[in-house]
């Protein structure tokens, strides 16, 4: 993916902190702000959710009969309750 060079202006407290999160993280700071812009517009949380659905389309099988044996043997509800 190309990269396009963005210069932003922020005081020192908040250029601070941005160093000090990024060193923790153990990357750039470029690349620490480049993943807050991509949470903050959902980019992550769809991965999530297509890496999630993605998940579950290869072992659906197997979560289906492990559900379906579970609740064959279950009668009552887990908390006693009827």
């Amino acid at each position: 993916m190309a990269k396009t060079q963005l210069n932003v202006r922020v005081d020192e407290g908040t250029a601070r902190a941005a160093r000090e999160r990024a060193l923790e993280r153990g990357m750039s700071v470029n690349r620490y702000i480049e993943e807050l812009v991509r949470q903050d517009t959902g980019e992550a949380g769809r991965a999530f959710v297509d890496a999630a659905a993605d998940f579950m389309k290869q072992y659906e099988s197997v979560f289906a009969e492990e559900f379906e044996a579970g609740s064959s043997a279950r009668t009552t509800p887990r908390d006693g309750r009827r």
